[in-house]
């Protein structure tokens, strides 16, 4: 995603460079029939796009505003990802308590925050129809990479390892049962959050109101030029290409900004929301002091047998 402030007028125009070249060659050759071979009788009156161009202005503007609705949501869903992955990493490193802590326990914290971590890039991945596997060899173990790779949906797998280490923390008595519910509940939310951003990423957007509406603005763009030969003469060729080069951006940014999850410079930052999550994860780790090379090479608990 973008996440500068200024935008290059190049990638701006970028995307309607064809349809301003177009529209440039279009009112060009009205120009040149009207002042060259005389033809008079092809110039409108300013009334009739004016009054297209209002009803395209208020189409537009209610498609502008739905497409935004979908961005804004997805981003809120993602806001919602972040605080529910620190909550849990804060239960699982506050309430799963031993009076000595062992290697076994401390083991098990890292595994599950870790975990976590891993679930934000398969979640990101899965959405833009990316390899949800790749990158996890350093936050998941072989063992769960081969279970987790069986499942079509594969942050929903994680999710269930989640569970099994909560059901196992219980056993140990690590935690009690009310504290099993707490940190349950929010695996709860962060499968709705999940189940949110599948919702927005399979719900199309009406392919009949983007394509009416896109032959709208190409009607209006096709009558301007007509509407004002008489008024601006050669003139009206850079007038035309403003006129059409905002209505065109303003549909194209309605179209960018339907799909949040298309890996587009339009899109929610996942990538960059992953990596706060998982530095944040870290941090409450306090892995640097940590023997990392130690703990990946330690033979795994019971618990992970699959």
């Amino acid at each position: 995603m973008l996440l500068k402030k200024n935008i290059p007028i190049g990638y701006v125009y970028g995307k309607i460079k064809y349809e301003i070249l177009a529209v440039a060659v279009y009112t060009l050759i009205i120009n040149v029939m009207y002042h060259y071979y005389d033809i008079n009788y092809i110039s409108i009156p300013l009334a009739v796009p004016m009054v297209l161009g209002t009803v395209l202005s208020l189409l537009l503007a209610f498609r502008s505003n739905q497409a935004y609705d979908r961005w804004w949501e997805a981003r809120t869903i993602w806001g919602a990802i972040v605080n529910d992955s620190r909550s849990l990493g804060r239960q699982v490193l506050s309430l799963m308590n031993e009076p000595i802590e062992s290697e076994d326990h401390r083991q098990f914290q890292r595994r599950f925050i870790l975990r976590q971590s891993a679930w934000t890039y398969a979640l990101a991945a899965s959405l833009r129809k990316q390899d949800p596997l790749k990158g996890l060899e350093n936050k998941l173990s072989r063992r769960e990479l081969n279970y987790i790779s069986q499942f079509s949906n594969v942050p929903a797998a994680i999710l269930k390892l989640h569970a099994r280490d909560i059901r196992y923390a219980l056993r140990k008595q690590w935690i009690n049962p009310y504290q099993q519910v707490a940190i349950d509940q929010i695996l709860t939310r962060l499968c709705d959050s999940m189940g949110k951003c599948e919702r927005i990423k399979n719900t199309v957007f009406p392919a009949t109101y983007s394509l009416y509406t896109h032959f709208t603005v190409l009607f209006f763009i096709m009558l301007l030029p007509f509407a004002l030969i008489d008024i601006f003469g050669a003139m009206e060729i850079p007038l035309v290409i403003a006129i059409s080069a905002s209505f065109l951006l303003i549909e194209k940014m309605a179209i960018h900004l339907q799909d949040p999850f298309e890996n587009k410079p339009t899109d929610t930052p996942m990538t960059s929301i992953c990596n706060t999550i998982e530095r944040d994860l870290r941090q409450m780790l306090h892995e640097e002091d940590w023997n990392m090379q130690k703990t990946e090479n330690k033979p795994q608990p019971a618990y992970y047998v699959m």
